[in-house]
């Protein structure tokens, strides 16, 4: 992976996004989807217990104990936001170790890789070498940017109406609005700056149809 030019800083937040080469589908199937979710949750841990190869051996309620307890050695990142889409991905993360980002994208990046290859029978990568990382730098950024990665099955059609949306299983909207259950987000964060999930949940689909439309003209632009 390419020496990023501009350091991410600890502490601070960004969303960092990643696709396939030449726009290919990354993921396929649901299982791998779970493989992928999986794998998010493994490698944002400071000191893995095991080789990921290992810990997928071991039954679901072990794996739970087992992720639990590394979870008190600390994080590489915290993940605030996340949505799987067929050929590729957006993710809100802060730093919390150094270089703490650009290990928990290689780590994951390299892993999924490896079982989609296996799993496909082909070899090289799939995502962009370099992934894309912009700075938070306000609460009022932090909100939107949330709402973008969450509407981001509906404003491009994966699905087509707002009760498949809050349905998806491949996001942490569902983890938003039932945060006593989020496993991979920290919802907290974001849903700090509103009363309860049912108005987060108001202030993503008040956008939908808007956030749709400029997904549809935006071809048609110059960047």
């Amino acid at each position: 992976m390419p020496v990023r030019i501009t350091p991410l800083v600890n502490g601070e937040i960004y969303h960092v996004f990643n696709r396939g080469i030449n726009h290919q589908p990354t993921f396929r199937s649901q299982r791998d989807y779970r493989r992928a979710l999986l794998t998010l949750r493994f490698y944002r841990l400071l000191h893995p217990p095991q080789r990921l190869s290992i810990f997928l051996q071991t039954d679901s309620k072990k794996r739970e104990a087992v992720l639990t307890a590394a979870e008190k050695h600390g994080s590489l990142v915290t993940i605030l936001a996340f949505c799987l889409m067929p050929n590729h991905f957006h993710l809100l993360l802060r730093q919390e170790a150094d270089n703490g980002i650009s290990k928990f994208m290689s780590n994951f990046q390299n892993s999924y890789t490896r079982y989609f290859n296996t799993r496909y029978q082909r070899d090289g990568a799939i995502f962009l070498t370099q992934f894309k990382a912009v700075r938070i730098e306000t609460e009022a950024q932090l909100i939107h940017v949330s709402r973008y990665i969450h509407l981001n099955p509906y404003s491009s059609y994966v699905v087509k109406t707002h009760q498949q949306l809050l349905n998806y299983p491949w996001s942490s909207l569902n983890e938003y609005l039932q945060p006593n259950q989020a496993l991979i987000s920290q919802p907290q964060i974001v849903l700090s700056s509103f009363k309860n999930p049912q108005k987060y949940q108001q202030f993503v689909l008040d956008q939908a149809d808007y956030q749709r439309r400029l997904d549809e003209i935006k071809h048609l632009t110059l960047e």
